[in-house]
């Protein structure tokens, strides 16, 4: 036969409990844990009707133990225990103060960002271990929501109010084309004069797939896009091997092929991207996190 616990009995009672057993006094137990001595009679008193048999005696002015509350207390230190053990236990599944953080990035920030993040953490946590997961702004939103990154590198998401987002730099879309073609050496390029010419784009998921469409919206019309990748480093390889032009964020410009060159737009075209680190809401006051916060706080400069 199963037997429901009363919902008299609750952690807090019990560490009432086995405060009240350690120290043999009321008012030596509401010192120790910072609460009232009207609290911890109450406590008592509602362990017993949850118990439903008498867990204390008085004698004069005090308040004695029976056998019934020793036993009620050797019980309670050992569920006190597991549930603590448990809470630890669930917090490192989660990714909460465990001995590992797991960051979540964009392709194009591993050329210059996450390098920079991953050795600053190191510094600053050196016990800490620290796994990259890389993917487009979707993918990674899912993870973090999912539980499976604790952290996100990418672009602010747009209707997300469970995540909190902490902006690192601000970065302006580039028309990206192979050196030796007519527009790798202009001082800046007419988008809505590129209506006949062959493009290739990021999957959809990608905040730079976003702002290449942002970009053409603009132009007023759509792209002739000839091929579709699922990262930024081989949409630079077909841009190099002249297969189409494409349209990419400054941040790339350290992992460029040789031959492909970033010319500004026109300023009626810019499309600008917020880089930031991102996280849940619920997860704000997580060690690890915090620790994280700081360094790109303090590191910003660096970071772009």
């Amino acid at each position: 036969m199963t037997f429901l616990v009363d919902e008299e009995i609750t952690f807090r009672k019990l560490e009432i409990l086995l405060a009240f057993m350690e120290t043999g006094n009321l008012a030596r137990t509401a010192e120790k844990l910072d609460i009232s001595t009207v609290s911890v009679h109450r406590a008592l008193h509602s362990l017993e009707t949850g118990a439903r048999c008498a867990l204390f005696r008085l004698e004069g002015r005090n308040l004695l133990p029976t056998e019934a509350a020793r036993a009620l207390a050797d019980v309670a230190r050992e569920v006190v225990r597991t549930m603590s053990e448990g809470i630890r236990a669930t917090r490192e599944v989660a990714g909460y103060s465990a001995d590992r953080i797991r960051i979540g990035s964009l392709y194009s920030l591993t050329s210059r960002t996450v390098p920079k993040v991953i050795m600053g953490m190191k510094l600053r946590k050196p016990d800490l271990h620290t796994e990259l997961v890389l993917g487009s702004n979707a993918d990674l939103l899912q993870k973090l929501r999912d539980g499976a990154v604790d952290a996100v590198l990418m672009a602010i998401p747009d209707e997300a109010p469970d995540v909190e987002s902490e902006p690192l730099f601000e970065d302006d879309i580039f028309f990206a084309a192979p050196v030796g073609s007519r527009y790798a050496e202009m001082a800046e390029v007419d988008l809505g004069a590129c209506r006949h010419e062959r493009f290739v784009s990021l999957s959809e998921g990608f905040v730079t797939y976003n702002g290449f469409m942002a970009s053409f919206r603009i132009a007023d019309f759509t792209p002739d896009v000839v091929m579709r990748t699922g990262d930024i480093f081989s949409l630079m390889n077909l841009v190099s091997g002249d297969v189409g032009y494409t349209l990419l964020p400054g941040r790339v410009r350290g992992a460029l092929p040789h031959n492909v060159r970033l010319v500004p737009l026109q300023p009626k075209y810019l499309v600008r991207q917020t880089i930031a680190v991102n996280f849940l809401r619920t997860r704000e006051r997580d060690p690890n996190l915090l620790a994280l916060l700081a360094l790109c706080r303090s590191s910003k400069a660096d970071l772009a």
